[in-house]
């Protein structure tokens, strides 16, 4: 199998990402891998896409510090290679990253993803559907049973009205971020500092203000989804508790948060079974859903990660179930000749 991962750049990955995961997996599996930055597509005079890519250079790898050296060493070089000889795509950039300095960025490798999917290629999740899910806008679209209640506007009087409509209580964010960024948590107490947060948040544009949970306190849950349904492999689950001891009130892991194993309960399941639908019709393969209580927070569907932390902490082997999955879906695709569409391929 020939298989490409879309990444921001080789030279922002690192060792604890899930993409540096699953290469390294594919690899040891026999797999030719390939990396591709944003900004390394190109539309061939003939017609065809191609791609500087990173190629690994070995055929097996300890580790994952050890193939990200591979791929990050100074001598390593990148290959021409055509996006349309490959077997699966996996998109894998994180949009957040590039708002700044590349916002022409994200949109180019969907575009470029759209073409790669014409020419038979598997691209997970699938891209026509990435791109309406391109900031937190798409969480509205599932049912509302699932969501906190949720204002979105650049107008701060109406980010106070809500605040105030929820008893003094509220999680203001951007409408395009990851990671924690500019995430504040409003109480009674924040006076003054609400402008501030306001600020903060709309200085790039939109913010959501959702109502507060108590139980986020605690932390959070991400249950990783594949095909639509929640991950689990000989009875373990990917799924982990996301907390932050430090009075931070983020849990994300990029912002200083903690992690544990956890067992999803029967809201999580619930919730799960409710987002599925939406989430197989429209070809989001591999998915992370964000809980907490009975309410989602977010639904990740540009890069999901966890399945390092998931990996280590239980010595359950997700990756190789993933690698394994996008293998029958190969098989799948050449028994029909072809004529399956991709959002078929990628939630069979």
């Amino acid at each position: 199998m020939k298989l490409g991962f879309v990444i921001n750049e080789m030279a922002t990955e690192k060792n604890n990402y899930t993409t540096i995961r699953l290469a390294r997996t594919a690899v040891n599996r026999g797999h030719e891998v390939a990396l591709i930055g944003l900004g390394d597509f190109i539309y061939d005079a003939n017609g065809t896409v191609r791609a500087h890519a990173h190629v690994p250079r070995e055929s097996h790898y300890a580790d994952d510090d050890a193939l990200l050296a591979d791929l990050q060493g100074p001598d390593c070089e990148r290959h021409r290679i055509s996006v349309e000889d490959l077997d699966v795509l996996m998109l894998r950039s994180d949009p957040a990253e590039e708002v700044v300095d590349r916002p022409w960025a994200p949109n180019s490798g969907l575009l470029f993803a759209q073409l790669a999917a014409l020419k038979h290629v598997i691209v997970l999740n699938d891209p026509t559907h990435l791109t309406d899910a391109s900031n937190k806008t798409y969480f509205q679209h599932f049912p509302e049973e699932v969501r906190p209640v949720t204002c979105i506007t650049l107008d701060a009087e109406e980010i106070k009205a809500f605040i105030k409509a929820h008893d003094g209580y509220g999680v203001i964010k951007p409408l395009q971020g990851s990671g924690g960024q500019s995430v504040f948590v409003v109480t009674p107490d924040s006076g003054a500092n609400l402008n501030q947060m306001i600020e903060a948040v709309t200085r790039d544009g939109y913010a959501i203000v959702q109502e507060y949970l108590p139980k986020a306190a605690d932390g959070d849950l991400r249950l990783l989804t594949l095909n639509g349904r929640p991950l689990c492999v000989d009875g373990q689950y990917a799924c982990f508790r996301r907390f932050n001891d430090s009075g931070d009130a983020r849990s994300n892991i990029t912002a200083g948060g903690k992690v544990e194993m956890a067992v999803p309960d029967e809201d999580a399941l619930r919730l799960a079974e409710i987002v599925a639908p939406k989430l197989m019709r429209d070809g989001m393969y591999l998915a992370g859903l964000d809980i907490v209580g009975d309410k989602m927070m977010e639904i990740n569907v540009d890069t999901p990660g966890g399945i390092n932390m998931a990996e280590e902490l239980t010595g359950t082997d997700f990756s190789g179930h993933i690698i394994a999955d996008l293998e029958r879906k190969v098989r799948l695709r050449e028994q029909y000749n072809r004529t399956l569409s991709n959002t078929e391929l990628a939630m069979m």
